[in-house]
């Protein structure tokens, strides 16, 4: 049999073409940076989120509130099975230094969102941050919130930029029981003392609000609170009577 040299040749270079495709790329080298380590959360906490009712605004929020919020997943407290798979196994100071990081991110505050509720609905709303209802022992939000309702470093969150939907499932997974907090657990207290139409209120009035892009969580909050909180550091020494 005569050896074809040309045939031969074509079949090592399909052999190599096809070696060629066997070959696994080398895999990229990612710089080793915490922006790299948090792609997980930026997926759904992008620093530009708009409004989410699953993946609330997080960018600009006060660290110690950001940290609390993790130790929550992480312990419990809270429940959201993909919150609690991305930080069930991550040490505090590690937890710690992704707050910071999300806590110095300042994206422009996203706009108002419509409302069909009523002048009387968003009135009931507006007093209730404002001013709070004695009748019900509720104080008003501003009080520990800041006045601007952008929160309170270290550990109070702002309230402006969150989703209406998102508003109203968070009080109720607290009257439900679903989300706790440090005992003793402030919110939980307001939230029972809070009817649907009260939350609803609350909700409407805030997604008509737009901050101020330079508005930043206030630096310390007036003494004395009206309620002990478990999340608030050196809450629990002034509280109102």
């Amino acid at each position: 049999m005569r050896f074809n040299v040309s045939r031969f040749s074509i079949f090592l270079g399909s052999i190599a073409a096809l070696l060629s495709g066997w070959v696994m790329a080398a895999p990229a080298i990612l710089p080793d940076s915490l922006e790299q380590r948090i792609k997980a959360c930026t997926a759904c906490h992008a620093r530009q989120e708009g409004q989410d009712a699953f993946f609330p605004r997080i960018a600009g929020k006060p660290a110690g509130y950001l940290y609390n919020q993790l130790i929550n997943f992480r312990d419990g407290r809270r429940q959201y099975p993909m919150m609690t798979y991305m930080v069930e196994h991550l040490p505090d100071a590690y937890l710690r230094e992704i707050a910071e990081y999300f806590a110095e991110q300042h994206p422009t505050p996203p706009p108002a969102q419509p409302s069909n509720a009523s002048a009387a609905v968003l009135a009931r709303g507006k007093q209730l941050l404002q001013q709070g209802d004695s009748s019900k022992k509720i104080p008003a939000c501003i009080t520990c919130h800041g006045a601007q309702l952008a929160g309170v470093a270290p550990a109070i969150p702002g309230l402006l930029g969150l989703p209406r939907d998102y508003i109203n499932a968070q009080f109720g997974a607290w009257k439900n029981g679903v989300r706790r907090a440090q005992a003793p657990d402030c919110m939980a207290q307001i939230a029972e003392r809070l009817s649907n139409e009260d939350v609803g209120a609350l909700s409407a009035w805030l997604g008509t609000q737009v901050a101020s892009a330079a508005t930043l969580p206030a630096t310390s909050i007036a003494l004395p609170l009206p309620l002990h909180c478990g999340s608030v550091p050196g809450s629990t020494a002034e509280v109102a009577p």
